[in-house]
């Protein structure tokens, strides 16, 4: 599990002020702990690029093909998400690089995509439901991680 960041500051620091700036129906406790436990799954907060040659970026691991896809496909047609996005980067233009250097802006960007995905978000302290959630739509069939054992992943984000 993380070795990384101190996961109340992550919590406190990135994803809660990250959350706030979105619509308020993106935030809550459940959002929380789902952006939380999908960086402490990712990254350990420990790295913000994919180790190896994958493409990754940011604590949140988000390749920049899926950063784009979002951008094109369905932030564009929703403008309070683009203004919210927008404030994160405080004028910075929205690119794939920026997941490294804006925290705040990928924890919001995990959001979002999570947000696109066509469930709705497991309950509040959910480990299990999170790491399923997580697999499905943040990590994909294709992607090499494992629902059972994200959980402890998810149950440390939880108890931050």
């Amino acid at each position: 599990m993380s070795n990384g960041l101190y996961l109340p500051h992550v919590r406190d620091l990135y994803v809660r002020p990250a959350l706030e700036v979105l619509p308020a129906s993106l935030s809550g406790v459940s959002a929380m702990q789902g952006v939380l436990g999908i960086g402490n799954k990712e990254s350990g907060y420990r790295f913000i690029k994919q180790l190896g040659a994958g493409p990754a970026l940011g604590f949140w691991q988000m390749e920049p093909a899926t950063h784009n896809d979002l951008w094109k496909n369905f932030i564009q047609f929703r403008p309070v998400l683009q203004q919210a996005l927008k404030a994160l980067l405080a004028g910075a233009e929205p690119a794939p690089e920026r997941l490294v250097t804006h925290s705040l802006y990928a924890a919001a960007m995990c959001r979002v995509h999570l947000y696109r995905a066509p469930a709705i978000i497991p309950a509040a302290n959910n480990a299990v439901g999170w790491a399923g959630f997580w697999k499905t739509y943040y990590n994909t069939g294709n992607g090499a991680g494992n629902a059972a054992e994200a959980v402890p992943y998810f149950q440390e984000a939880m108890k931050a």
